[in-house]
């Protein structure tokens, strides 16, 4: 029985949608959702030029922000449909990392979140944070593109 669905959420378009998707499964199975988003800790030694540009409370600061606006939008939607909804914002170098601590942390029975389907050398540049979630999880996930 799911009691806790975990949605992972970046802010971007396609994860705003699979957030609906999760808030609905968890109105569908009468269970409660935890949306966290993840964000990078700022390094001294960088080439991401924002954290090049600020001072590290400046970077704090701009975080924050950001991640009160994404996680803010799913406790709207989650109050919207009527589910309850936590929130937590983890500070961790990999994305998918930062998503398991966090399932752990909040006791979630199983994990919500967007792929954007990249195949080829982009997926292997860029990585895909969703495949390490699945590669690495306990818990089920369920993967909305």
């Amino acid at each position: 029985m799911v009691h806790n669905i975990l949605i992972a959420t970046d802010g971007s378009e396609l994860a705003d949608k699979a957030v609906l998707q999760g808030i609905a499964l968890a109105k569908a199975l009468g269970a409660r959702v935890t949306g966290v988003t993840v964000s990078e800790p700022f390094h001294v030694v960088t080439a991401d030029v924002p954290m090049v540009e600020d001072t590290l409370d400046e970077y704090d600061r701009r975080v924050a922000e950001k991640a009160r606006a994404v996680l803010s939008r799913v406790e709207r939607a989650a109050q919207d449909a009527g589910v309850p909804c936590d929130t937590v914002h983890v500070s961790e170098d990999d994305p998918y990392e930062g998503i398991l601590k966090a399932a752990a942390q909040t006791g979630a029975d199983m994990i919500a979140m967007a792929s954007h389907g990249r195949r080829g050398i982009a997926a292997l540049l860029l990585g895909s944070q969703t495949r390490k979630v699945l590669t690495h999880s306990t818990l089920p996930v369920i993967v909305y593109r």
